[in-house]
């Protein structure tokens, strides 16, 4: 008998050891204070400190004067623990929607420091992959507990076929019954204004006993934005603004006729015009031009 007991004991301690290491290791406990930014690791389970954010300033971002005033506004009334709403930053590529996203955090945390300061916490900005959208209930379980306020953000966010992590989204959003904490925003950039492809709502729609019910479901996810920012794509006279913006601000030694002839063939080999491609001739040129693009 005591045998059969020391046997069995044995294998408990061997599960319950097995069960640990498909655990992973425990959560490290999140320093907020180290970083102004951090990425949510869902593997780790923690939040990982962004030493230096990639970001444009600003004052760089052109051909954005009709969303960025609005989302800078609802950034500057959530640090404040004003009412504010969940953000979708969507449309043509290279627009520079993840850029706003993260000049306006730097541009709010910047101006609001002292008042910031004053009242004891901060503005974060917590970066969450597309693919670990579904623990992002445990993320802001984490964030919810501090006493810091925090922009979480999806970039590129958007959902296929057989996707149903939307719905982790939908209940985080507004529809579970905790919701999000008081002290996170959502922030999410997409090409798509639903987040859904087309050929994905026409199949829920031929295949599902209610259409309109299936449809109706994952439109609904683009619902739960308050605040909708729509990026389209710039003409010829807003990209060379772009460009002479950063001509201007790294002081590049050229001409501005010179300037505009080779922005313009730059283009034409792009086949086409945004913000990324008006910063992606800036790198070639200053190349050229043997200038580092510093500050």
């Amino acid at each position: 008998m005591m045998n059969d007991e020391a046997a069995l004991s044995q294998r408990l301690d061997r599960l319950a050891t097995a069960l640990e290491r498909l655990a992973g290791p425990e959560p490290v406990p999140a320093d907020f204070e180290a970083a102004d930014a951090f990425v949510w690791s869902a593997e780790a389970k923690g939040f990982e400190p962004v030493a230096k954010v990639n970001r444009v300033p600003l004052g760089l971002l052109k051909g954005l004067g009709g969303v960025a005033p609005q989302l800078i506004a609802n950034t500057e009334q959530f640090a404040r623990g004003l009412p504010a709403n969940n953000a979708l930053l969507w449309g043509a590529r290279g627009m520079g929607k993840s850029s706003l996203v993260k000049a306006a955090h730097a541009d709010v945390c910047q101006r609001l420091a002292d008042e910031l300061a004053a009242a004891g916490t901060g503005l974060k900005l917590v970066e969450i992959h597309r693919e670990d959208i579904d623990t992002l209930p445990r993320c802001l379980a984490a964030l919810g507990a501090s006493r810091h306020r925090f922009i979480v953000f999806c970039d590129d966010l958007s959902f296929d076929h057989d996707d149903t992590s939307y719905k982790s989204l939908k209940a985080v959003l507004e529809g579970g019954v905790e919701g999000r904490p008081e002290n996170v925003i959502f922030y999410a950039t997409s090409n798509r204004r639903h987040l859904m492809p087309r050929d994905m709502m026409d199949n829920e729609r031929s295949t599902a006993i209610n259409p309109s019910e299936a449809v109706e479901e994952k439109v609904s996810l683009s619902d739960r934005f308050g605040l909708w920012l729509g990026f389209h794509n710039c003409g010829q006279d807003a990209y060379l603004d772009m460009v002479r913006g950063y001509a201007r601000h790294f002081k590049l030694a050229i001409s501005d006729e010179e300037l505009v002839r080779e922005a313009l063939e730059w283009s034409i080999t792009r086949g086409g015009r945004s913000g990324r491609v008006a910063w992606q001739f800036t790198q070639n040129l200053a190349g050229k031009l043997g200038q580092r693009l510093d500050g």
